[in-house]
């Protein structure tokens, strides 16, 4: 049944029927319309004080829930300042959309005020954008929006729609069905290739699941723990796969990659077998690609057929849904069993567990009993405990924090992996809580990119979105002070943030409605990280002053081999002659 509205009203209309329950945005001119009926909806809006701030909270949501987050924003400037979330979610597929107000459909073109050509300016970072100036296409371009976020391998839509169509009378009608000519993800993979799969994996002596962030995605990690405990395998997570097997298990190696475990780098280096599944052989992860697990044969599981071959040759590539791929690579290997064939990896699983127990995680703690940030980030771990959900910036307390905190669960660790962005953490956590209000939500962040983007306090402060901010505070950009110490000859240019003087943080989270804790002592940090815990009616901000000469290790400097690992300045892992596998074909 159509019903006559305002294209505002049918907008509104069409988002509920989508099943939106939280828009994070801003109104600005071309996108008020759409504020009056939103006045009247079921739809809980959140006023964000940035919409950079909306679209990673969108982001936050997405990734905590698995649901579509949305986020809202005027014409031109408002449009642009959603550009970063977008490149982001882009880049670790996060399901979203964003609806843009564009200025009226007479005036497109004539760079009218606050006009931008937003869907030109990301045509490059969405799955996909439209451009809506008829009122009759606001329901369908809704119902197609969320479906192609939200399918196949999921990523972010923009829908601009001009101001005209927002204002001009329209009959409302949910399609009952979608038509989307050429849009055909591929979900079930095909079973040649699996069995081909099946008979490499059989075959191999050295093989390794190199896990990514599609598992999490495909929400496959229970059929992924069943693959890895059948087999016997090494697993191996991402910097976005982190927590789809669970850190505590046996067979899990850590993460790889530029700053890896020793065990998983050393793993992937030295496999006759790469099983990769939801993963794209990220530079991070693969160092200089000419020497990367150079005996290694591939094969490659992605829902995204572009990712498949794209950096590394493939032996068998795999179309499909992670989720189905496990799947049915485990009734083909139970099949093989059945008959009498296993693979045989006995040996090399002790190889594997003799460099794990050898080179396992740690850190020096600084000689001046000042406080070591990888031991705030481990007690923040131990004590807010693995069904908390973590959120990070980007830089060297992202790293700690992948590697410090134990995760036994997917959707726990939300982070800004492909893009890097600073200032992801606070707007992610605000979103993240806001889909899981149940869940403690600790927003890991840097003292650098904490200054991006805290003005989101003030909107968790106003929303009752109780997250918890650690601040990992070095007062210095700390990842580049690390290159700098490492290969600029300790010449610090411009990352010195003067952070412990200006701002206070702790005074800072109390102008922005939040309680404001401080710690520099090793002694202090359980019982400040239990009293922000006991906390949970207001945000809470703790600045965690730390040692600033901290690194991340191991380290794999960029664009050198895996082989070149070093696991503290100049120290690199060293295998004896007894631990070496031999090649066997």
């Amino acid at each position: 049944m159509s019903e006559q509205m305002t294209g505002a009203q049918s907008l509104i209309r069409s988002l509920e029927a989508a099943g939106t329950e939280h828009i994070f945005g801003i109104p600005g001119g071309a996108i008020l319309p759409a504020y009056d009926p939103l006045m009247d909806s079921s739809i809980r809006h959140i006023l964000v004080r940035h919409e950079q701030g909306a679209g990673h909270a969108a982001q936050g949501y997405a990734a905590a829930t698995g649901r579509v987050g949305v986020c809202m924003a005027t014409s031109g400037p408002g449009a642009t300042n959603l550009v970063t979330p977008l490149a982001d979610a882009h880049m670790d597929s996060v399901p979203m959309v964003a609806v843009t107000g564009q200025v009226g459909a007479m005036q497109i073109g004539t760079d009218a005020f606050q006009e931008a050509d937003i869907r030109g300016i990301t045509m490059p970072i969405t799955k996909h954008n439209f451009l809506v100036t008829d009122p009759a296409d606001i329901p369908r371009t809704v119902a197609e929006a969320f479906y192609i976020a939200s399918t196949g391998r999921p990523g972010p839509v923009l829908v601009d729609v001009a101001k005209s169509a927002l204002q001009a009378m329209t009959t409302y009608a949910w399609p009952a069905e979608l038509n989307l000519p050429g849009y055909r993800p591929v979900t079930r993979p095909h079973s040649k290739q699996i069995r081909e799969a099946a008979k490499l994996i059989l075959g191999a002596r050295r093989p390794v699941l190199y896990v990514g962030g599609g598992v999490i995605r495909a929400r496959a990690s229970k059929e992924l723990r069943i693959l890895a405990e059948f087999t016997g395998m090494p697993v191996v997570t991402t910097l976005m796969a982190r927590g789809a097997f669970p850190d505590s298990h046996p067979q899990h190696l850590g993460m790889p990659g530029m700053h890896g475990t020793v065990p998983a780098v050393a793993s992937l280096q030295r496999s006759d077998l790469i099983i990769s599944l939801g993963a794209r052989f990220d530079d991070r992860v693969t160092g200089n690609l000419d020497t990367f697990a150079p005996g290694a044969r591939i094969i490659h599981a992605d829902i995204d057929p572009a990712e498949i071959g794209k950096n590394r040759a493939v032996d068998v590539p795999i179309v499909g849904d992670c989720r189905e791929v496990i799947g049915d690579l485990i009734v083909a290997l139970k099949a093989e069993a059945d008959a009498g064939h296993t693979g045989d990896y006995e040996a090399w699983v002790e190889f594997l567990a003799g460099v794990k127990k050898k080179y396992a995680l740690g850190y020096d703690k600084p000689t001046d009993g000042g406080l070591s940030p990888q031991y705030v980030i481990e007690r923040l771990g131990a004590i807010a405990g693995p069904e908390a959900i973590y959120t990070s910036g980007v830089g060297q307390h992202q790293m700690w924090a992948a590697q410090f905190i134990g995760y036994e669960h997917p959707n726990t660790w939300i982070n800004s992996g492909g893009l890097g962005t600073m200032g992801f953490s606070v707007p992610a956590a605000m979103g993240a809580k806001v889909g899981m209000p149940d869940s403690t939500v600790w927003s890991i962040d840097g003292d650098g990119c904490f200054q991006m983007t805290n003005q989101e306090l003030a909107t968790c402060a106003i929303n009752d979105i109780p997250i918890k901010v650690a601040i990992i505070n070095n007062e210095s950009l700390g990842m580049v002070r690390q290159w700098q110490t490492l290969f600029y000859n300790e010449r610090y240019s411009n990352t010195d943030l003067h952070s412990k003087r200006i701002p206070d943080f702790v005074k800072l989270a109390e102008a922005y409605g939040c309680v404001g804790l401080a710690c520099e002592s090793p002694e202090d940090v359980d019982a400040t990280i239990t009293k922000a815990m006991e906390i949970n009616d207001v945000p809470v901000v703790v600045d965690f002053r730390v040692h600033r000469d901290a690194m991340v290790w191991p380290m794999v400097a960029a664009g050198t081999s895996n082989d070149d690992i070093k696991y503290a300045r100049d120290m690199a892992p060293k295998f004896d002659d007894d631990d070496d596998l031999e090649v066997r074909p």
